[in-house]
């Protein structure tokens, strides 16, 4: 394909604002038509557009659509020949008439409106919306969404901890109501997915109650535009996608971003390796993390006991980060920490998405102070998908929160069009 010519300059206040709006573009011929060819705009926010330019030896106009909906956004004619150039208005403003930004109403459990605020600062067209959360006297709950007729035909999404099952029933109430209230849409964003675990069947008798739990996530009632969608953070088996039903949308998001993004501040960067504890966390985030060097751990039974060994690379020099998808009480990343110490690893840290600590678990992970790696852990990265456990050990070396606000915030805005 021939090298893509420079956008011609306009003297129009418009074909400026749309210059810094357009990243970059391409010339596209379309071999059916060739007197219609078509340009593709790719805007800062990753939309595309495509211009439709069509001309005679009078006339010439052109035109901008969307690309993914075909929906027409502007139309600009001129009746002189060969025009040398054109102005396109700001893609900005056009949306603003045609195709507003998507506005969302956020709800929250009393635990997540630390990180629904956060979610709320990463975006303004995300409008915070609380519950009111009461209890009956014999204990069973008594609940009441204000202003539930000032949610018609807005998009609702609803940030939900469960925590404890003490707290999910109050929640599911909630959750099965809100879609009801004529709204346009309804996100269920469940960072973490708590029975995550219990994902298979070993003996007969055994209960999936991972499957269980989608099965109630996928009789959630029907909103006004469709099924409902459920974000999730690394659940614990891929396979479990399979465990929802049709009447759910579950959106499989990851944490392993926001690592790599803290992995290139560190002044080290060029030391880190990657330690998986076992084959199934190689299994689950090897790709994302290729990169890196890679070491992997195993579980060898000896005797009555089970011991880690490593079982593939090398630790010496390092900085190695183990990586996992959640931790309870951390028996498995202690063991890990220390062979990778008794291997030569220069520094040793440890990211998982979801910090769950039962029991206050997390109180064995102490700092290294200062550079040794066999007394403790150089950082240790959480998210905040767990919002009890971020409150116990904020401020608390070595541990360090990751905020899944920006990736939730960008997933509650998916499908809208600038």
């Amino acid at each position: 394909m021939a090298a893509t010519p420079p956008l011609q300059s306009s003297s129009s206040s418009s074909s400026t604002a749309s210059r810094k709006n357009l990243s970059y573009y391409s010339y596209i011929y379309n071999n059916k038509c060739p007197k219609f060819p078509s340009l593709l705009f790719k805007t800062k926010s990753q939309t595309t557009i495509s211009i439709r330019i069509r001309c005679d030896a009078q006339n010439w106009s052109a035109g901008y659509v969307s690309a993914a909906t075909n929906h027409h956004l502007h139309s600009i004619h001129n009746s002189s020949p060969s025009p040398s150039s054109f102005s396109i208005p700001s893609a900005s403003s056009s949306s603003s008439e045609s195709s507003p930004s998507k506005k969302v109403c956020l709800f929250y459990c009393a635990e997540t409106k630390p990180l629904a605020q956060r979610i709320a600062a990463e975006s303004d067209s995300i409008e915070l919306r609380s519950i009111s959360w009461r209890t009956f006297d014999d204990g069973f709950p008594n609940l009441f969404i204000p202003n539930a007729q000032g949610i018609r035909g807005q998009h609702v999404a609803f940030l939900a901890s469960f925590s404890s099952p003490k707290v999910i029933f109050e929640q599911l109430s909630i959750i099965y109501a809100l879609p009801k209230l004529f709204i346009s849409s309804f996100t269920l964003v469940l960072p973490f997915f708590p029975t995550g675990t219990s994902e298979r069947m070993e003996d007969e008798g055994d209960v999936a109650t991972a499957f269980t739990l989608a099965r109630i996530l996928s009789n959630i009632p029907t909103s006004r535009g469709g099924p409902t969608s459920l974000v999730t953070f690394d659940i614990h088996a891929l396979q479990e996608r399979f465990y929802f039903g049709d009447n759910i949308l579950p959106c499989f998001e990851s944490g392993i971003p926001l690592l790599k993004n803290r992995l290139q501040e560190l002044p080290d960067s060029d030391k880190i390796a990657i330690a998986f504890p076992d084959d199934g966390a190689w299994k689950r985030f090897h790709k994302q993390l290729q990169h890196f060097p890679t070491i992997i751990c195993a579980k060898v039974r000896e005797g009555d006991q089970r011991i880690v060994r490593i079982k593939e690379g090398d630790p010496r020099g390092r900085h190695v980060v183990i990586v996992d998808d959640l931790v309870q009480s951390g028996g498995t990343l202690v063991e890990c920490q220390k062979i990778l110490a008794n291997h030569g690893a220069a520094k040793i840290s440890a990211y998982v998405t979801h910090g769950i600590f039962p029991n206050k678990s997390w109180e064995r992970f102490e700092s290294d102070n200062g550079g040794h790696p066999g007394a403790g852990l150089t950082y240790f990265w959480i998210t905040d998908s767990c919002p009890l456990t971020v409150k116990e050990v904020m401020n608390k070396p070595p541990f360090e929160v990751l905020s899944l606000a920006g990736s939730i915030a960008a997933a509650l805005q998916i499908g809208q069009l600038f």
